[in-house]
Formats: structure tokens, C-alpha cells, sequence
């Protein structure tokens, strides 16, 4: 796995030009670009979710779209309209701004349920259908999209059905006050992003994400992993558990941070480290859970602290031999 490590920290490198002081953050955008996921980025404005994701855009020299979400945005305006053409008496699709490879969907939660499901097929298929036409989205493609804390007024919480799409969910958070000098510095006469270079191509990246496949998980870590995933689901707290396509992301999140340290099998660090950022978007907590304040993350590490770690071999056959 040198080469996906090597390939990791080549593009980790790059976005550490711009974004400071957040590299566990920028590997969670790396994991899920490793395992062709879509981002949640929950935080407040200002913090450099946009500069994030054209960072990652720019360092893999693939197409970037930029859509901003409102309450009065209709589904079309995501994924294009037909339009008669007068001239050839047929109808033309004029592709929407999710015809990209990456596609930042800034302020997610600002559209209304109906627009925010047009995102639905996109993310699951990787097509678009318009007019009972469907249109395949180029590849690689993922979504990064950026949400305001739910208590913020005008805001329309995401459905548990497209929370469940998006493979993490990461929080850039403030930076601290030496990484914000730096931040002042580097932008004092020109802004970093304008400069950064491709660091691979869209070819290296799928031959990358083929790899990560690969990476060996022990009966031990599977039976962890579900032992994680049904634990939030039998939790007297939790409404609604993680679900079955939780657990997947778990499992290949920590295929590819194993392969991102080099190695070719899943130890159960790689697990602990990704259960917050894979689970904590999608439980729904219950009533008794939000009067005594409760937050999913707080749940995620009880239940982590109180399933055991599987012992003994986990490096698998192909380590041995």
C-alpha cells in the first residue's frame, strides 16, 4: 500500500498549502475520496469550507461546481433542464451545475426537502435523470457539502435518507491563534489557492481507489465493526441507528486509512478513529436524549468505549506469506 500512501500524502501535502492547520480534517476529505464517498462539512461560514473542497478539486486537476443552495432553488437548477430547440425541433438537455466531478453544495440545509432529494440519485448512481432521460455523471465524482448548525433560523434539516448518503462528516472548526497568523500571511498579497498546482491525475486517483479494495479486514474487525453499528441501533438514547450502509462506510473508511499508513490490513485503531465521523450523522437521537442535551458524537464514543477490541492475529494471510 506504499503507493496509496505516497498518493495520500502527496495531496494532503498540497491542500496543507491553503487550508492550515487542519490535516486531520483534510485526511477525512482524502478517506473519502479514497473510497469514492461524499463530504458533510457542518460548521459555521467563514471557516474555509469552500476553500476546501476547490483545494481538493485543484490538486487532482479535476472539474469543480460550486451550488448554492437557497428556499426559493428549484431541483432543476441542480441537475439541468430539457429546452426545445426551435431550430432542430428537438429537445436539448442543458446539464445543471452537478454535471462536475467534484460539486460543492454550499448551505445544503437553506433548500427545501424536494431540492435537496434532487441530490438523492446523484450521489447513490452517480447519474442524474431528466425528462425520463438519464445522464451519467463523469468520473471520479464526489460531493462536498456544507451545512449550518441546525439551530440556525431558515434552515431545513437534511432527511435521514440523504444524511445516510454522504460517507462522513467532518467539522473544520476555528484555527488557533498561530495557525491564524499564518492564514493572514499567506494571504497578504495573493490568496494560496490561485498558485496550487495538480498533483495527480483522475487515472492515478481510480487506479487508488481500486487499491484501497484490497486492504485485508480480520472476522475479528468485521465482527467489530457490527458490533459498533448494532450497538448505536439498541441504544436506549438513540431513536434511529446507523444502518446497514453505515457500517459499509466504517469498513471502508478503515480500509483506506489503513492503506493511507501503509499498511494492507485494518487494525482496530483505524476503526475507533472513523466511528464518530462515519456513525454520528446518522443517529436520531430520541426525546429523553435532547431534554438532557445530548449530542450524537457524545453516544458514538460511549459506545466505542464499551464494545471490546477484538485481540490476537489481524494482519491476515497475505502479511504471513
Amino acid at each position: 500500500m506504499k503507493e496509496v500512501q505516497e498518493f495520500s500524502e502527496r495531496v494532503i501535502a498540497n491542500i496543507e498549502k491553503v487550508i492550515v492547520g487542519k490535516r486531520e480534517t483534510i485526511e477525512l476529505a482524502v478517506i473519502g475520496l479514497l473510497c469514492q464517498g461524499h463530504l458533510l462539512i457542518e460548521d459555521v461560514p467563514g471557516v474555509g469550507k469552500t476553500v476546501l473542497a476547490r483545494s481538493l478539486a485543484r490538486s487532482l486537476g479535476c472539474s469543480f461546481s460550486r451550488i448554492q443552495f437557497t428556499p426559493d432553488m428549484l431541483p432543476s437548477d441542480v441537475t439541468g433542464v430539457s429546452i426545445f430547440n426551435q431550430v432542430s425541433r428537438e429537445f436539448e438537455f442543458r446539464p445543471g451545475p452537478i454535471m462536475a466531478q467534484i460539486v460543492l453544495a454550499d448551505e445544503i440545509n437553506r433548500a427545501t426537502p424536494k431540492t435537496q432529494a434532487a441530490l438523492l440519485e446523484a450521489m447513490e448512481e452517480r447519474q442524474i435523470t431528466v425528462d425520463g432521460t438519464t445522464h451519467i455523471l463523469p468520473r471520479p465524482f464526489m460531493v462536498l457539502a456544507t451545512q449550518n448548525p441546525i439551530e440556525y433560523e431558515g434552515t431545513f434539516p437534511l432527511p435521514e435518507a440523504q444524511l445516510d448518503r454522504f460517507l462522513v462528516r467532518v467539522r473544520l472548526g476555528y484555527p488557533g491563534p498561530e495557525d491564524e497568523v499564518k492564514v493572514l500571511e499567506r494571504q497578504q498579497f495573493q490568496h494560496p489557492l490561485d498558485k496550487l498546482d495538480q498533483m495527480v491525475s483522475a487515472d492515478e486517483l481510480t487506479a487508488m481507489q481500486e487499491a484501497v479494495k484490497g486492504v485485508y479486514a480480520a472476522p475479528g474487525i468485521k465482527r467489530y465493526i457490527i458490533s459498533l453499528a448494532r450497538q448505536t441501533r439498541e441504544h436506549s438514547d438513540v431513536y434511529l441507528g446507523a444502518s446497514p450502509r453505515g457500517s459499509l462506510a466504517l469498513y471502508r473508511t478503515a480500509q483506506a486509512r489503513a492503506a493511507m499508513h501503509g499498511r494492507e490490513y485494518i487494525l482496530p485503531d483505524d476503526v475507533k478513529a472513523l466511528v464518530s465521523p462515519t456513525f454520528g450523522h446518522r443517529l436520531i437521537l430520541g426525546p429523553a436524549a435532547r431534554l438532557r442535551d445530548l449530542d450524537a458524537d457524545e453516544i458514538v464514543r460511549e459506545i466505542t468505549n464499551s464494545v471490546p477490541v477484538p485481540g490476537g492475529d489481524l494482519t491476515g494471510e497475505r502479511q504471513s506469506g
